[in-house]
């Protein structure tokens, strides 16, 4: 039974994780760039603000990308204060033009500071675990003076009991390594095998339709269980079936029973 689920998944990451699972899906945005500050600022926006129709949430990181002149790694380490009155207009949901400001804020601070957004997830001592990453990340993102403590909801963290679907995607995206095209390998800090699987609705139900999930809840144990039985099939790269799980989630129509 395992075997026949291996298999099936396997097929499924197959048909998903290729080039052209990238035009529908947010991962387009840090797509269009290739600078890694870009790609990295970009990728953490457009995780950030996927929640809603995928057409949306794509228009939405273009406009914002837009209002950052085409490009946000330059924009964010070089505006003066008068440029960023354009970017009072930007709203997506729930995430407004305080949010928007606050964010700028911590880019550049960051990026004052380090090369690459992965240092932000890596712990003062190197010993880097998907608890403490997560953590660690949000306390230091909200480590500015008078952070708005609106902007908090926006960034989760494993000590919330929250799955961090956000963050793992992110994180997903710029961690795994493979030829396919979709995911951009350029972390190394962080290992594949580190990260836990993105839990969102689509691949939280696909997921307990083959029993990979048995808790009742959806928290961050959920996705580590998830995660967890993900391992037994591709110990180096669980998270790769996250093609599979949200492919079949939001694509397809099927009845498959293991």
């Amino acid at each position: 039974m395992t075997e026949n689920l291996k298999a099936f998944l396997d097929a499924k990451v197959a048909q998903y994780n290729r080039p052209e699972f990238i035009e529908n899906d947010p991962v387009t945005i840090p797509h269009m760039f290739s600078q890694k500050q870009d790609i990295e600022i970009m990728g953490f926006w457009a995780a950030t603000l996927a929640w809603g129709q995928r057409v949306t949430i794509i228009k939405k990181c273009k406009e914002l990308i837009t209002l950052m002149d085409g490009a946000p790694y330059d924009f964010i380490i070089n505006h003066e204060e008068p440029d960023l009155k354009k970017l009072l207009k930007f709203k997506h949901r729930t995430f407004n033009d305080v949010d928007t400001l606050y964010f700028i804020a911590f880019f550049r601070q960051h990026y004052e500071r380090f090369e690459s957004l992965e240092d932000a997830f890596i712990p003062e001592d190197g010993d880097y675990s998907p608890f403490r990453g997560l953590g660690g990340f949000r306390s230091y993102f909200f480590s500015l003076p008078d952070f708005p403590h609106r902007t908090k909801k926006h960034v989760s963290s494993p000590s919330q009991k929250s799955t961090c679907k956000r963050l793992n995607m992110f994180l997903r995206w710029m961690v795994r390594k493979d030829d396919n095209g979709v995911d951009f390998g350029i972390w190394n800090r962080i290992k594949p095998s580190d990260l836990i699987c993105p839990l969102d609705l689509h691949v939280d139900r696909v997921s307990r339709k083959l029993n990979l999930i048995t808790r009742k809840q959806t928290d961050w144990q959920t996705a580590l269980e998830l995660t967890e039985r993900l391992r037994e099939f591709d110990p180096n790269d669980p998270v790769k079936y996250d093609f599979a799980l949200f492919g079949l989630g939001i694509e397809e129509r099927w009845g498959v029973q293991f």
